[in-house]
């Protein structure tokens, strides 16, 4: 991003990325609590959490596997094993409750848990050692997050997992287990800021959601 800060903390429309994020959840009456995972000695999460409805866990980890692993851990005692859990990248300040409500709906008592995804439209190209070659996009999906599980099957999924490189979200740890989570359909709306015209994409989306003043 090229940034003095993390990426969650930069303006978009005037407000923090991550507390777009937070009031996504905070706005959804499905939601019981907000937890987020930061780094022990993170110096900005404190200037931009409400007062009320959120708990900042000091406990991220180096990969995001382990931030989650950890968060899950800080948890143990507090949550009962069926309870279910929506983690969800900072860097989507896109979402709404109406996509968490989409989410948890469709996902019903689904076994594997489920996720928001959006199927793949576009022609799909590999390039490898110079070669180029188009891959068929049947049944092909992006996945996007929240991604939601049982808190005990998501815990023993992460444990299980040996390469954090190789979970790239929290449904591939589930996926090594053998089991297959649902797909929900998301919205583009929800993209994940990675480059710098990220944010503006994120700010049309954004500002043609906010409701009109009267």
């Amino acid at each position: 991003m090229a940034a003095g800060s993390p990426k969650q903390y930069l303006p978009i429309l005037g407000k923090p990325m991550l507390r777009h994020t937070i009031d996504a959840f905070l706005s959804s009456p499905l939601i019981a609590h907000t937890y987020v995972v930061v780094s022990a000695d993170d110096p900005f999460i404190d200037t931009i959490v409400p007062e009320a409805g959120v708990t900042v866990l000091g406990c991220g980890g180096a990969t995001r596997m382990e931030s989650i692993r950890n968060g899950l851990r800080a948890l143990h005692g507090g949550i009962a094993p069926d309870d279910w859990v929506l983690v969800h990248d900072a860097a989507r300040p896109g979402l709404d409750a109406e996509l968490i409500a989409r989410l948890i709906v469709e996902t019903g008592e689904h076994p594997a848990g489920g996720l928001l995804a959006l199927p793949v439209v576009d022609t799909v190209k590999r390039h490898v050692a110079g070669e180029v070659a188009t891959v068929s996009r049947d049944g092909l999906w992006l996945a996007q997050t929240p991604q939601m599980f049982r808190y005990q099957l998501l815990t023993r999924a992460l444990d299980a997992a040996t390469d954090p490189s190789a979970i790239t979200d929290d449904a591939s740890a589930v996926e090594a287990l053998g089991l297959a989570p649902k797909l929900v359909e998301g919205h583009p709306r929800n993209l994940k800021v990675t480059l710098p015209a990220d944010i503006r994409i994120a700010e049309m989306y954004l500002a043609a959601h906010q409701p009109e003043q009267k």
